[in-house]
């Protein structure tokens, strides 16, 4: 199993910054994928980015590319969001996953809130 924790989240204006963390521990050499998914209010969670570990090949969703970027550390075991030109409909509770298959995410956080104010 693995063990997934983010932090990063935060209350920032419209236009500004943040940058998510997600540390994996455990069995961190089954994972083939992570990916950030954010579920707001009364929405259906969506898939943000994903990243493939032995390329580093990502994945944006097109409501956020051009302002936020996947990487990831492979030292740290470690995956981050970076979102610039945040936007109040980027407000949600944004969750990190890990996959052995690509796609098939089994592992999760517990979530940190973004909430941006317009």
């Amino acid at each position: 199993q693995v063990q997934l924790v983010e932090s990063g989240g935060g209350s920032v204006q419209a236009g500004g910054s943040l940058r998510l963390s997600c540390a994996a521990a455990g069995y961190i050499d089954s994972i083939t994928c992570m990916a950030w998914f954010r579920q707001a209010p009364g929405k259906e969670r969506e898939a943000v980015a994903s990243i493939y570990s032995g390329s580093s090949s990502t994945y944006i969703t097109n409501s956020v590319k051009g302002r936020f970027t996947i990487s990831q550390d492979n030292a740290k075991n470690t995956v981050y969001l970076q979102m610039n030109s945040l936007k109040s409909e980027d407000t949600a509770m944004y969750y990190c996953a890990a996959a052995r298959f690509c796609g098939n995410y089994n592992d999760w956080g517990q979530g940190t809130q973004v909430t941006v104010s317009s």
